[in-house]
């Protein structure tokens, strides 16, 4: 896991968009995660694996979900945080009929939880093979261990 502290704030997994859409004239210096205080902001997590950069469950909208959420359970466990810190879920969907599977997947990961959760149906993501895309907030209790 690289890091780095900017603004007084640590940014987990930086990256910059020219490596991610090689396909697109993008230069955004950008990160995963961002930790400021005792919150964690996680940026949108899709079907895609955080190392390797590769899309993963094309086409099955239950194993981009299942990655999206394993890739918010490994940013906040680098960023000093657990899945049971999450107050709130943004989900964007592509199709409306992929919500019950979706949600169905996500509840797994938050059984016990109870984050709120925003749904919403767009008519794309960044990339056509996206089904599915997964933000998260998470807020460190100052007397988590």
């Amino acid at each position: 896991m690289s890091s780095i502290v900017a603004g007084g704030h640590t940014r987990i997994r930086p990256f910059n968009t020219r490596e991610t859409y090689p396909e697109q004239s993008l230069d955004n210096d950008l990160c995963q995660a961002v930790v400021a205080g005792n919150t964690v902001y996680v940026r949108g997590q899709i079907g895609q694996d955080l190392d390797t950069s590769d899309s993963v469950g094309i086409g099955d909208v239950e194993a981009q979900t299942e990655q999206a959420m394993a890739n918010i359970d490994l940013l906040l466990t680098e960023a000093g945080a657990r899945m049971e810190h999450l107050v709130k879920l943004t989900v964007y969907l592509v199709d409306p009929r992929y919500r019950e599977v979706v949600y169905r997947t996500i509840g797994r990961w938050t059984k016990g939880v109870h984050p709120i959760s925003t749904g919403l149906v767009v008519s794309a993501l960044a990339r056509p093979e996206w089904l599915v895309e997964v933000d998260a907030v998470a807020v460190i209790p100052s007397d988590a261990p």
